[in-house]
């Protein structure tokens, strides 16, 4: 069965991994366009087409998914299956080309959580648990018939980074699975089901990150795992952003307003939330490096 993976970030190369240890026909790999990054705007190759080439596995990257040529050069491949795993948006000219179809992974158990940031929202959420779902590509972003789903249990401290680390592997294990089954027919696609509330996961953009201090203080903490590591959330001090990567729960002191914040200068600095305190443990302070908490306040007066 030959196969064309699309993919973009290190989260796809696991599954092309996974795909190629258990001896699967990947012919080729269609990625981003390279970008230009850094002071010195150096084009930047995708983490799939840096694997890809290493692999020797020729690699496509479109600007356009309806040119001609592409698509051209997409048929000559004659794939019978495609596999989408962290891609942009497909037009139905190219998911409907092959003749098994395209599947997708996504990072959510769907239908809940459909969209570009299904592991932020989850965190953001305050979720117990997320996972990840194999389905088949139609018209409706995220709403083809599943495939296979597993789930995977989120604790109370863990990180966006955390949960996009622990579905990459759920994920990658799940799509071998899922192709196994496609190349032996051997699989039942059930509709998505129907739930009263749906829950989205849309694109995050900066004034998604910025900390309301008048919200509760789990609100917050969620907030806060759920953008760490990227794009983190903030808030203002001193006229500067303070960017905050891990924080931790304390009980609120009577008459501190809700964005007011005690510091000893020394090992806390913590600000206060409509009912607690959000005790600040790992921050970066604009135009300074990532650092513990201690280490920022020994270098600055509040």
């Amino acid at each position: 069965m030959k196969i064309v993976f699309m993919g973009t970030p290190d989260f796809a190369v696991a599954s092309l991994d996974a795909l190629l240890q258990a001896d699967f026909n990947i012919v080729a790999v269609v990625t981003a366009p390279d970008k230009p990054a850094g002071r010195g705007q150096k084009l930047n190759e995708s983490a799939v087409k840096k694997y890809a080439i290493e692999k020797g596995i020729p690699v496509l990257q479109p600007e356009k998914l309806k040119a001609p040529e592409f698509i051209e050069e997409l048929r000559s491949y004659q794939a019978d299956l495609q596999v989408v795993v962290a891609f942009r948006m497909l037009p139905e000219m190219v998911w409907n080309m092959p003749p098994k179809g395209t599947i997708n992974l996504h990072g959510s158990l769907l239908p809940q959580y459909r969209g570009a940031a299904p592991i932020n929202h989850a965190i953001i959420n305050g979720e117990k648990e997320s996972g990840v779902t194999t389905f088949f590509l139609t018209h409706e972003i995220d709403t083809g018939n599943i495939i296979f789903s597993d789930t995977v249990p989120i604790s109370d401290e863990e990180t966006a980074g955390d949960l996009h680390d622990k579905l990459m592997i759920a994920g990658a294990k799940l799509l071998v699975e899922t192709v196994a089954a496609i190349a032996k027919g051997d699989f039942t696609e059930q509709p998505q089901p129907m739930v009263e509330v749906l829950k989205h996961a849309p694109k995050i953009f900066k004034e998604d990150c910025k900390i309301d201090w008048n919200n509760t203080a789990q609100q917050v903490h969620n907030l806060i795992r759920g953008l760490s590591p990227y794009p983190t959330a903030f808030t203002l001090l001193n006229g500067k952003v303070l960017k905050v990567f891990k924080a931790s729960i304390e009980d609120k002191e009577p008459g501190i307003a809700a964005g007011g914040f005690l510091t000893d200068g020394k090992t806390h600095l913590k600000f206060a939330t409509k009912d607690g305190f959000i005790k600040l443990l790992d921050i970066q302070y604009e135009g300074k490096k990532r650092m513990f908490i201690e280490d920022f306040l020994r270098g600055i007066r509040l």
